[in-house]
């Protein structure tokens, strides 16, 4: 017997801030969109330092006024520290390129709720508990096959099919697309915090990234929220992590607290949230699209948390995508690949020399050195800010060129 069907135009497989904001702009260009959402919000996602570059799509998708109202943490910039070396702050708004300057620090859970209740408000038919089991895809019309929240099943037919399901790789995995990342494996163990940081002592509109006292690939993430709490983790490969025995939690506390300022500023904290613990979080597919579909975010691809690009990656993703679909409906030929998959990668390419300066050390080189020359810090501010995008900046243009002569350069 055939499954009951349902006909749309764009099927979009998860609610997470890829496929809420690429639904709300695909309403507020009047088209048809379905949003399948395997599990129900709020639920926890780490990822919750934004980038300012990320507010110019959440103000396209109409969501902005969503997310101020929000009460989230007000976030200007990006603090470093190490060691001996004190500390260097980046100040978003003194940046090469133009646009936002400020963004916000959020609790992923009710962050993404936001996008996904905007989302809806808009038009979009958002249906959580509802599994996507396979796909048949083809252009001008796939076929998926769904399991709903009450385990009975049924068809869509969409004649687009975008993949917002995160870490969940829903088509990487039923359509065979996963190929090996080349980033060496890397785990994260991380917690929420009462922090109770005293006034003046930390700058709660930065997030706060550490560099390990003796090892330079090692690093530490310190976000502040607006509730008196902290999102913290460490970043290490899988040997290193290894070393430390206990539960999760104790392992974290260990390593957290070999580095003397984060032991001295986070010393009256309440470790009141069981801490978690994800390896091998690096991926990367064969293709971001197909006959039919596309991969937004971090479905196609995630490089890795030290620059906290996840989110802005996604959104930028889902306006390339919609941008891409309102024109091939409009009855224009749309080239998936010039499109939308080579100017999403070109970002991406960039935020990877960043990621991979920052692991061989030669970036903290580069940030921690003196003097710096202000031209060339708002060149970098920029990326660090999101704008990777921005092919007038030579950082942007060149990026592992003119990150290996500053480093030079820095000695």
């Amino acid at each position: 017997m055939p499954l009951p069907c349902l006909d749309t135009e764009t099927l979009i497989v998860g609610a997470g801030p890829s496929g809420a904001v690429a639904a709300a702009m695909l309403r507020r260009a009047g088209r048809e969109v379905l949003v399948l959402e395997r599990e129900t919000f709020p639920r926890f996602s780490i990822g919750e330092s934004l980038l300012p570059q990320s507010m110019q799509y959440i103000e396209e998708a109409g969501l902005l006024r969503d997310v101020v109202e929000a009460g989230f943490q007000y976030k200007n910039g990006a603090s470093f520290v190490w060691g001996e070396r004190g500390e260097t702050a980046f100040d978003f708004r003194d940046k090469y390129s133009p646009g936002w300057g400020t963004t916000y620090q959020v609790q992923r859970a009710r962050f993404d709720q936001v996008l996904a209740d905007g989302a809806a408000r808009l038009g979009a038919d958002v249906r959580y508990r509802h599994e996507v089991l396979a796909l048949d895809p083809a252009h001008g019309g796939s076929t998926a096959r769904v399991r709903a929240d009450d385990g009975g099943e049924y068809a869509v037919r969409a004649r687009f099919v975008l993949d917002a399901s995160d870490f969940g790789r829903t088509l990487p995995r039923l359509l065979g697309l996963e190929r090996p990342s080349n980033f060496p494996v890397r785990g994260a163990i991380f917690t929420h915090i009462e922090d109770r940081i005293g006034p003046g002592v930390f700058d709660r509109d930065k997030i706060r990234v550490t560099v390990h006292p003796q090892h330079v690939d090692v690093w530490y993430w310190l976000i502040p929220f607006s509730n008196g709490r902290c999102s913290l983790g460490v970043v290490a490969r899988r040997e290193f992590l290894e070393q430390y025995q206990g539960t999760e939690t104790e392992r974290l506390r260990a390593i957290v607290f070999e580095d003397p300022a984060l032991r001295a500023l986070l010393s009256q904290a309440q470790w009141d949230t069981p801490a978690r613990q994800i390896v091998g979080y690096a991926s990367n597919v064969q293709s971001l699209w197909g006959p039919g579909y596309a991969l937004l975010g971090n479905a196609g691809e995630f490089l890795d948390p030290v620059f906290s690009s996840g989110v802005t990656i996604a959104v930028k993703s889902a306006s390339l995508a919609v941008a891409a679909i309102t024109r091939e409906l409009a009855g224009e030929m749309v080239d998936w690949e010039t499109d939308y998959a080579a100017p999403l990668r070109a970002g991406v390419d960039c935020f990877r020399g960043f990621v991979e300066a920052w692991y061989a050390g030669s970036f903290q080189k580069i940030i921690f050195h003196s003097p710096q020359q202000p031209a060339i810090r708002r060149m970098i501010c920029s990326i660090l800010a999101g704008y990777a995008w921005d092919r007038s900046n030579p950082y942007v243009a060149e990026t592992k060129r003119r990150l290996a002569t500053l480093e030079g350069l820095c000695g």
